[in-house]
């Protein structure tokens, strides 16, 4: 029809595009005025994210739809007219595939962590993260291999490649899928959950502080980060100080004289330990008489806190309190010593 009216190519060619843009932005200016009054009456702030980062991208959706129009105008070769609708349509896709992935993020993924926030559990946190990364790598996935069908590269056949090619990568990477397997494994099996108390051995103990895909984050009680493989962590044995619950147990040890009335000390520090703080009264503190030892009567004193976080300034405030009340009580806290007889001839 313009034809008629523009006898050159070129500038009917830029008529069109400016026309198709024109019509394009106007229904899109209404159709934003419309979607900005309803997001106005709701709570969200979903909506107002979603208009302001798709906009770019829907700017530069209209525009790349403007030039395919144009170029139908064009008296181009078919191998030109083929390459440049290729290429318009591919930048097209990434586009959409963008879009797709703003969407998705702004009410799927926002919307999960909002809620993971709420619960105490950190495994569902890990799973969006998770899930969240997986999305990234689909869409990448399936944009590429829309892209190539456009350009009409059989997939079929680099399908089967990329499996055998697949299967050589995936032996060679076998360490380090097993490192994800083996985090993945321990988040859905509870084992361990970020800052939980964990102790692997005599040397290995402290937070940890980030279950990573291929490894594990320990922050030592010496402000010093160990970096476990997840696979080697799986296969320890992992004394986990946070479970089955955070309450935890404290053991005393300590020392009198010989001459002191046992059932007396067994009373004040009894009395003593039940006012330390974070003490838990159920089960209720206990003082054990150990042994008669070379030098000393040695007992020991049993009790929970509600945390293992406190466990370390209860025993503190607990040895304090033993060392003043034997003082105050006049009972003697005995020391090392050895009695040297000398037999003259």
């Amino acid at each position: 029809m313009l034809d008629q009216f523009i006898h050159n190519d070129y500038l009917r060619a830029f008529a069109v595009l400016v026309l198709s843009l024109l019509l394009i932005r106007l229904a899109l200016f209404f159709l934003e005025k419309f979607a900005i009054r309803i997001a106005s009456k709701t709570k969200t702030k979903a909506d107002d994210e979603l208009f302001a980062r798709g906009s770019k991208p829907m700017h530069i959706l209209t525009l790349l739809i403007g030039l395919l129009l144009g170029i139908k105008e064009l008296s181009l070769t078919p191998e030109v007219d083929s390459i440049v609708n290729n290429l318009i349509y591919s930048v097209i896709v990434v586009i959409a595939g963008y879009l797709i992935y703003i969407i998705i993020d702004v009410l799927v993924i926002k919307a999960l962590k909002r809620i993971t926030k709420k619960t105490k559990s950190d495994i569902d946190d890990s799973l969006v993260s998770l899930f969240h990364s997986v999305l990234k790598i689909a869409l990448v996935i399936i944009s590429t291999l829309y892209i190539l069908g456009i350009w009409g590269v059989e997939i079929t056949p680099l399908l089967a490649g990329l499996g055998i090619a697949g299967l050589a990568v995936a032996l060679a990477l076998q360490p380090i899928l097993s490192n994800i397997f083996s985090g993945a494994a321990m988040v859905l099996d509870h084992s361990i959950r970020v800052h939980d108390l964990v102790y692997l051995d005599e040397r290995t103990k402290g937070r940890i502080e980030k279950i990573g895909l291929r490894s594990t984050k320990i922050k030592t009680f010496d402000n010093e980060l160990l970096i476990i493989p997840n696979n080697k962590l799986a296969d320890s044995t992992i004394q986990n100080v946070a479970l089955p619950e955070p309450k935890s147990r404290a053991v005393v040890p300590f020392s009198v004289a010989y001459g002191s009335d046992v059932d007396k000390v067994k009373k004040v520090i009894l009395q003593e330990i039940k006012k330390i703080q974070h003490v838990e009264k159920d089960p209720e503190p206990l003082v054990r008489f150990i042994e008669m030892a070379d030098s000393s009567l040695n007992f020991k004193v049993y009790f929970y806190v509600d945390s293992f976080e406190n466990r370390f300034a209860a025993i503190d405030e607990a040895n304090t309190r033993i060392y003043k009340v034997l003082n105050r009580e006049r009972i003697e806290i005995p020391f090392p010593q050895m009695d040297v007889h000398v037999k003259k001839k």
